[in-house]
Parts: structure tokens; C-alpha cells; sequence
């Protein structure tokens, strides 16, 4: 596989594509395609630059010497440092005119918004004091990929910000936080030792794995929260969540977790899909 897909970490894409496809379903008849294609380039190019991001800060701090996960192009030698530091500005670049033009569409406001994304996604692993590495990595995820991501899709597209938005956020929310909380399990220990105290390493294993399965509980609660009836098909993704959770709580470690960390990126599109219809029928 091509060494800058691998960097890009395509199993974690479902937490940029997934809010998008809810808030452009909730638009209903004011979905507007060429709006939601824009917010669809700035999620994903955005998430493809924390990817790289995260890369080039944690391969030159040393980090990931002894990482057990997906191979991480500085760590490995397939990528200098500085390819790896382009490769992110890059990125950021494609999300942030794909910004602009959606901006120009809609209100100057999204500038505003764009640069706090980049600033938060930068900000993640890099500079002097990362908060990654002081556990507030899935506030932050929360905040961008869940509560920004839904309701400004939804906000370009109608030009409101209802109380509905909102709510439908949290689901996407606690699933992309779903997927940062099993990478940091899987790494818990390894980050501990470098000094990386993720929220993971701050609680400790077993409540880390508790936390990982409420943020599973939270995305069915929020999306039955809603009181539309059609929501009810989240349902079926139940049994998908539901053997996650048992692998994860059965203690599952070190390389056992990465096969679970592309089934969560996949709850969350299966989850996303049907909170979708749900919403288009009601």
C-alpha cells in the first residue's frame, strides 16, 4: 500500500465523513449538494492532516518508537520528518479552501471556525505543551468531529442552528470519540512510559474500557433523545456495538485492538447511515 495512504490513516476517516451525511439528511429539503461537498472536503482533508499531524509531532518528539499500532511514517523511516510536516500543511491547505468557499457561501463566522479547527488539530500532539499528551484529546474530538462538524454542515445548508442539530451532533460525537478512546487503550501503556497521558493513561484500564463502552451507550441514547420515531433503526447497530463492547471490556490488548479499531470506524458509518434515514423520513 502506498506509504501516504497508510499516513493518512484511513480507518479513522468515518469520523469526518459520518457527521457530514447526518446534518446534510436533517437539511432535508433544504440540502443543498454542492455545500455538503464542501463540508465533506473540509472533514476529511481536515482529519487527514491531524493524521499527519500527529505523525510528524509525536516521530520527532520519539513518541512512537515502541508503538504498537498502525506503522506511522516517521517512526518507521518511510518518510522524513519534513515530508511527513508538508504532507499535513498540504492537507490543511485542501481543507482550508474548500473553508473559504463554503464561507463565501454562507457567513465570514466559518473563517473563525476553520482556523480553531486547524489551530485545535495542530495543537493535538505538536508544540511545547500538546494537550493530547494532557488527556483532552476527546473534548477536543467531541467539540470538532461532533458538535462543530454536524451542526456546521447543518448550518450551512439551512442557515440555522436548532436545538435538533444540536442533539444530532452528540451521536456523531461520541462515536469519533469512540475511536480516539480504543487507539489510546491499545497504546495506554506505551504512552504512559513516554510520558503521553492521554485520557486513557489518566484513568487507568478498566476505566478506560468502561469509557470507551458509554461512549457506545451515549450514541444510542442521543439518537433515541431525538423523539423521532425512525430513529429506532440505529437499533441494528446494536449487535455490532454490542460485540465490540465484549471484546473490549474481555481485555483485549495490544495488537488485539487494531481489528476493533476499524470495526468502530465502521459502527460509526453503519450507525451514521441509519441515523440518517432515520432523519430523512421523519
Amino acid at each position: 500500500m502506498n506509504k501516504w495512504i497508510i499516513g493518512a490513516r484511513p480507518r479513522t476517516l468515518p469520523a469526518a465523513i459520518a457527521p457530514v451525511v447526518v446534518a446534510t439528511a436533517l437539511a432535508g429539503a433544504d440540502w443543498n449538494w454542492f455545500r455538503a461537498a464542501l463540508a465533506l472536503k473540509v472533514g476529511v482533508w481536515l482529519q487527514i492532516a491531524v493524521n499527519y499531524a500527529n505523525d510528524y509531532s509525536d516521530g520527532v518528539k520519539g513518541t512512537d518508537a515502541n508503538r504498537i499500532g498502525p506503522t506511522r511514517l516517521v517512526a518507521s523511516g518511510l518518510a522524513t520528518a519534513k515530508q511527513v510536516k508538508m504532507a499535513a500543511f498540504i492537507s490543511f491547505g485542501i481543507a482550508s479552501v474548500a473553508g473559504i468557499w463554503l464561507s463565501l457561501l454562507t457567513s465570514p463566522l466559518l473563517l473563525l471556525v476553520g482556523v480553531a479547527a486547524i489551530a485545535a488539530a495542530w495543537g493535538y500532539t505538536g508544540g511545547k505543551n500538546p494537550y493530547g499528551y494532557s488527556g483532552l484529546g476527546e473534548l477536543s474530538v467531541f467539540i470538532f468531529f461532533g458538535l462543530t462538524a454536524t451542526v456546521g454542515t447543518y448550518y450551512t445548508q439551512t442557515g440555522n442552528v436548532t436545538a435538533l442539530s444540536i442533539l444530532c451532533s452528540v451521536p456523531m460525537g461520541a462515536l469519533a470519540c469512540a475511536i480516539l478512546a480504543i487507539n489510546n487503550i491499545r497504546d495506554r501503556a506505551q504512552d504512559g512510559l513516554v510520558g503521553k497521558r492521554t485520557l486513557a493513561v489518566r484513568l487507568g484500564d478498566k476505566r478506560a474500557r468502561l469509557g470507551f463502552v458509554s461512549l457506545l451507550v451515549l450514541a444510542h441514547l442521543a439518537a433515541i433523545a431525538t423523539l423521532i420515531p425512525w430513529a429506532l433503526l440505529t437499533f441494528a447497530a446494536l449487535p455490532l456495538s454490542t460485540s465490540i463492547s465484549r471484546a473490549v471490556l474481555a481485555g483485549t490488548t495490544g495488537p488485539g485492538l487494531i481489528p476493533l479499531l476499524g470495526k468502530t470506524g465502521k459502527l460509526q458509518m453503519f450507525f451514521a447511515t441509519l441515523f440518517a434515514f432515520a432523519l430523512a423520513l421523519q
